[in-house]
């Protein structure tokens, strides 16, 4: 007899979204430590689903679990920033052209947009845009292509909002998402594709650019 694996309990669920966004939104600095009983006091819980939390947060690498150091919230550096986009690169253009080619709605995509240009912080935007890149790469036909995408979305998120406070781009990249899903509606799988390339590409690029050669 075959199991089903039992969903998350209610309280860990909630920890691990309260703690999510309180990263992925700034309030929880990287390398900033987590401790279990302060968390649990927080919430109200008690330390049981606030473990089990940030084993699933370490998993999605939002989190750092270390013996000596304990939990800390991931830094975020040049070579994390460029493995995760690089996934995306190998990815989600892909994943595009295939939602695009077959012909899925979208509606979920326009009102991410719509969030982001409303939102009124960098954090909350770049929630906004994770959910606007997922929206046009969910529905791309291929369920372990998307959950690819999703196990990398979180620590996107997270580095996009420790970008912006030194590089903050994001009407560079409010427009580049509007051309996406221009080139999207009117269906063409190339073009959205290249378009959502050149944006993965370009925002890793400004925000931590390959350190220059001396030749001298």
């Amino acid at each position: 007899m075959a199991f089903a694996p039992s969903p998350i309990p209610s309280r860990t669920q909630y920890v691990l979204e309260a703690i999510k966004h309180d990263i992925l939104t700034g309030g929880l600095r990287p390398g900033q430590a987590l401790v279990e009983a302060e968390l649990a006091a927080r919430f109200g819980v008690s330390k049981t689903p606030v473990r089990e939390a940030l084993k699933t947060l370490a998993g999605s690498g939002l989190v750092v679990m270390s013996q000596y150091k304990g939990v800390t919230v991931r830094m975020v550096d040049a070579d994390m920033a460029r493995a995760v986009y690089d996934v995306r690169l190998l990815l989600e253009p892909e994943a595009v052209r295939r939602a695009v080619a077959s012909g899925a709605p979208l509606d979920a995509a326009h009102d991410a947009l719509l969030r982001a240009s409303a939102a009124e912080d960098p954090a909350e935007r770049s929630l906004a845009n994770r959910d606007f890149h997922r929206a046009l790469y969910l529905p791309c036909g291929n369920p372990l292509l998307g959950r690819m995408l999703d196990e990398v979305r979180d620590q996107a998120a997270l580095v996009s909002t420790v970008a912006w406070a030194s590089v903050p781009s994001w009407e560079r990249e409010a427009a580049e998402h509007a051309e996406i899903l221009r080139l999207a509606s009117a269906g063409d799988v190339d073009g959205a594709g290249r378009a959502v390339h050149d944006h993965i590409a370009s925002f890793v690029e400004r925000a931590f650019p390959e350190p220059s050669v001396n030749c001298e």
